[in-house]
C-alpha cells in the first residue's frame, strides 16, 4: 500500500484536482502549474495521484523505463533489442514521480559520464539523470519560478523535442523524456519566466480555505494520516479505488470521444475574445475538453466541458491589460459568461 496522502482525503482544490487528472490522462495537455499559498496541498496532490495511477509495462532492464508497444523513438538499447528477431522482455514498474530540485546540476538533471566505471573499468558510460527517470511520469519541480535560467532553458528543449540529448566527455547519447510537467510556487517570490510559463497547458491557483469547517477539516484528517497513516490509508481505500477506476475507465474511453465542429468554434471564439497568442490555447481546450468528457464517461465533448477547463487552460496565456484590474481567471470567467450565456 501507498504511503502517499490518499488523493480523494484532499479537502476541496478541485480546480486543482481536475487540471491533475486531466493532465495525468491526457500528457498532450502539456502539463499543469500550480501557483499559490503554501501548505495548500500542491505537492501532496502529484504524489497522491501517481500512487492512483495503474502500474506501466516497460522494456526489461530500461534504465529509461521505454514502451514496448511504441518502440519508434525508443532508447538506443531498446531499438537494437526491437531490430533484432528476439521477443522484447518487459517488466512492470510503477509510474515514476521525480523532483527535480532547486539546486540540481547539469548533470544531475541530463545525466552525464558515469565516473564510477570509467575509474574502474576503464570503460565510458552513461549515468542516466533525472529526466531519464521521469520518462512516461510526473517531473515535479517545487518553487518552478525560482528555477535557475540555464535549467529552465534544458527543460523548455526537452519538453518541445521529447527527446534529451547529451553530448559531452566524449559521449552522445539521444533517449526519450517525455513526461508531465507538474510545477509549484508562491507568486509573491517571484513569476516565471513566459517561455516556461508557455509550455504548462494548465494553470492554477489555490488559496488557504477561508471557510472555518474546511480548515478544521484538513487538519484533523492530516493529523488522522501523521498519527496511523495504514488507519487512514485503509479508510480511504474504497474512494481511491474509485478514482483509480475513473481513470482506467477515461483512458480506453479517450481515443473515442469526439469533438464537433461547433465546439471548435467555441473555443476559437473564446481565444480570440481574449486575445490569446497563437494557436496553443485552442489545442489545449480541445484536448482538455475531450479528457474531462472521458472522465465523465461520456462519448462526445459539450460545451459545458470546455466551460469547466476554460480557465485553467487560458487564463495563464492573457496578456496584461492595464485597464483591466481584474485577474486573468475572473476575465476567462467573465468572456464564457459573456460568449455562452
Amino acid at each position: 500500500m501507498s504511503r502517499n496522502y490518499p488523493f480523494s482525503a484532499i479537502v476541496g482544490q478541485e480546480d486543482m484536482k481536475l487540471a491533475i487528472l486531466v493532465a495525468a490522462l491526457e500528457p498532450s495537455v502539456g502539463g499543469v502549474l500550480v501557483m499559490g499559498d503554501r501548505g495548500t496541498g500542491k505537492s501532496t496532490a502529484v504524489r497522491g495521484l501517481a500512487a492512483l495511477l495503474p502500474n506501466m509495462t516497460v522494456v526489461q532492464n530500461c534504465p529509461y523505463g521505454c514502451d514496448p508497444k511504441a518502440m519508434a523513438g525508443a532508447c538506443v538499447i531498446c531499438d537494437t533489442q526491437s531490430s533484432s528477431k528476439a521477443k522484447v522482455k518487459t517488466e512492470v514498474r510503477p509510474v515514476p514521480v521525480v523532483d527535480l530540485p532547486l539546486g540540481a546540476t547539469e548533470d544531475r538533471v541530463l545525466g552525464a559520464l558515469d565516473i564510477e566505471k570509467a575509474l574502474t573499468l576503464g570503460e565510458k558510460a552513461f549515468e542516466p539523470g533525472l529526466l531519464a527517470r521521469a520518462h512516461r511520469g510526473f517531473l515535479y519541480i517545487d518553487e518552478v519560478n525560482l528555477l535557475d535560467d540555464h535549467l529552465v532553458d534544458l527543460l523548455i528543449d526537452v519538453a518541445a523535442s521529447g527527446q534529451n540529448v547529451v553530448e559531452r566527455e566524449g559521449l552522445s547519447v539521444r533517449h526519450p523524456a517525455r513526461f508531465v510537467l507538474v510545477g509549484s510556487g508562491n507568486p509573491e517570490e517571484g513569476e516565471l519566466r513566459p517561455q516556461l510559463l508557455d509550455r504548462f497547458g494548465l494553470a492554477v491557483e489555490v488559496k488557504t480555505p477561508s471557510d472555518m469547517a474546511g480548515r478544521v477539516e484538513i487538519i484533523k484528517r492530516r493529523d488522522q494520516f501523521e498519527r496511523n497513516p495504514e488507519v487512514f490509508l485503509t479508510l480511504w481505500e474504497k474512494e481511491e479505488e474509485k478514482i483509480r477506476g475513473q481513470m482506467t475507465a477515461a483512458r480506453k474511453k479517450l481515443p473515442t470521444v469526439k469533438a464537433d465542429d461547433k465546439l471548435l468554434e467555441d473555443a476559437t471564439t473564446l481565444c480570440a475574445h481574449l486575445g490569446t497568442d497563437g494557436l496553443r490555447g485552442e489545442l489545449t481546450l480541445l484536448r482538455a475538453s475531450r479528457a474531462v468528457a472521458a472522465l465523465e464517461g461520456k462519448n462526445k465533448v459539450s460545451r459545458e466541458h470546455l466551460k469547466r477547463i476554460a480557465v485553467p487552460a487560458l487564463q495563464h496565456r492573457l496578456r496584461r491589460n492595464p485597464l483591466d484590474e481584474s485577474s486573468s481567471a475572473t476575465r476567462v470567467q467573465r468572456a464564457l459568461d459573456e460568449l455562452f450565456a
